[in-house]
């Protein structure tokens, strides 16, 4: 008995799969094409967990500051509707999330994340404070929700791009959503915004592999045959939790 068990071993512990940005795009259509998943499922998935990996990095026993503030940035694509519905449950979740939106989607769906927001009454910003010493008197931490995979990065341009320069400044801790804004997706990167929390949702992308900071898989909802298909060997998540550190 313990022979044939101990030669099965080396199945349980087949690396987790980073994915490429193709790799990624070609998971996430499938799930919307074969497997009718809505875009507003998907996000509001990816939003929820990326607020429970939140909690569970910076609980709010943890914040340093009176009041739980969080500062949540969003960019124009998914990623930013992903950080809309991270602000929400955060909020129900009794942290104080303020959001940063500077260019709102035309999307019906991303505008129906921000009128959710606005109706939990979360402030949002009109400008981000170039006076880095005032986002790290207010909040406790930012959450990236900037620039996902689908972002092009020769395309970033402001406010994008000076808000990156102002987050390499800031000294409160950074969590990134799915990948740090800026970090071209499939390679390493080198000179980005340096997050101490990574929360990268369904499968972690290959710029992932030279992220040392915490780092969180979040999103527990792929199907079996997609999983074996694609051979990502995802970890065993413990009980009914929907996130892992990794």
């Amino acid at each position: 008995m313990n022979h044939s068990s101990s030669e099965k071993e080396p199945e349980t512990i087949e690396p987790l799969r980073y994915l490429s940005k193709t790799e990624m795009a070609a998971i996430e259509n499938e799930l919307v094409k074969d497997y009718r998943f809505g875009q507003q499922q998907l996000i509001e998935m990816w939003g929820h967990a990326s607020a429970l990996a939140i909690t569970k990095a910076y609980p709010l026993s943890s914040l340093t500051k009176k009041q739980p503030t969080v500062l949540v940035i969003c960019g124009p694509d998914q990623n930013g509707s992903i950080g809309l519905v991270c602000a929400r449950h955060l909020r129900i979740f009794e942290y104080e999330p303020t959001i940063f939106y500077p260019k709102r989607s035309s999307h019906s769906l991303h505008q129906d994340f921000t009128v959710q927001c606005e109706k939990m009454d979360i402030p949002f910003l009109s400008y981000l404070p170039t006076e880095v010493q005032l986002i790290n008197d207010a909040y406790n931490l930012v959450i990236d929700a900037i620039l996902g995979p689908e972002t092009d990065l020769k395309d970033v341009k402001e406010p994008y791009s000076g808000i990156l320069v102002t987050l390499k400044q800031v000294k409160i801790p950074i969590a990134s959503v799915d990948m740090p804004s800026g970090w071209d997706v499939d390679e390493a990167s080198e000179d980005g915004i340096a997050p101490e929390v990574l929360i990268s949702l369904t499968v972690p992308k290959k710029c992932a592999t030279s992220f040392s900071g915490k780092h969180f898989l979040a999103g527990r909802f792929l199907p079996y045959d997609m999983q074996k298909k694609y051979e990502l060997n995802l970890p065993e998540f413990p009980g009914t939790e929907c996130l892992i550190e990794l």
